[in-house]
């Protein structure tokens, strides 16, 4: 067996990220049974939060990459949003193909909707976390996902 190259900084990281895979698993199940009663899955009210958080209606290509998604699965998640009536599309005026994706009345209610139910559960959620801890995590995690988006390659820093 060969001995690791890595750093105590890169071993630190490596629990981070399995910690942080698990988290996410956590978070998914966790936001699943949050908007369930919704109809909604937590990929699907991603996708109705980056609509919303969008400053103009955007085409699925550019959903995916806010998200840092995968372009066919967002639109696979948007075509069953829009067959729910949760989502339209329209006509974009810079690209005759990629429709912009708009959310109806009754998207912007049930986004609302979870909304409603996440707020308290959060609350609930970060309490016995000091907001100096949570500042720091999100913090680094910004940092990490700029690193990762970079140029796809973890370059060596000396």
């Amino acid at each position: 067996m060969e001995a690791s190259s890595r750093t105590l900084n890169g071993d630190a990281l490596t629990d981070f990220v399995l910690d942080l895979f698990r988290v996410n698993n956590l978070l998914l199940t966790w936001g699943d049974k949050l908007v369930s009663p919704l109809g909604l899955t937590s990929a699907r009210w991603q996708i109705l939060g980056a609509i919303v958080a969008a400053d103009r209606p955007q085409p699925v290509a550019w959903l995916a990459r806010d998200l840092g998604a995968n372009r066919q699965n967002v639109q696979r998640i948007v075509n069953d949003l829009a067959k729910e009536g949760l989502v339209k599309f329209e006509f974009n005026p810079h690209h005759r193909r990629a429709q912009l994706v708009v959310l109806t009345d009754k998207g912007l209610r049930t986004y609302d909707a979870a909304i409603g139910l996440y707020d308290p559960q959060v609350t609930a959620l970060a309490n016995g976390f000091a907001l100096e801890d949570l500042v720091t995590v999100g913090r680094v995690l910004k940092a990490l996902r700029r690193k990762l988006e970079g140029d796809g390659s973890a370059e060596r820093e000396s």
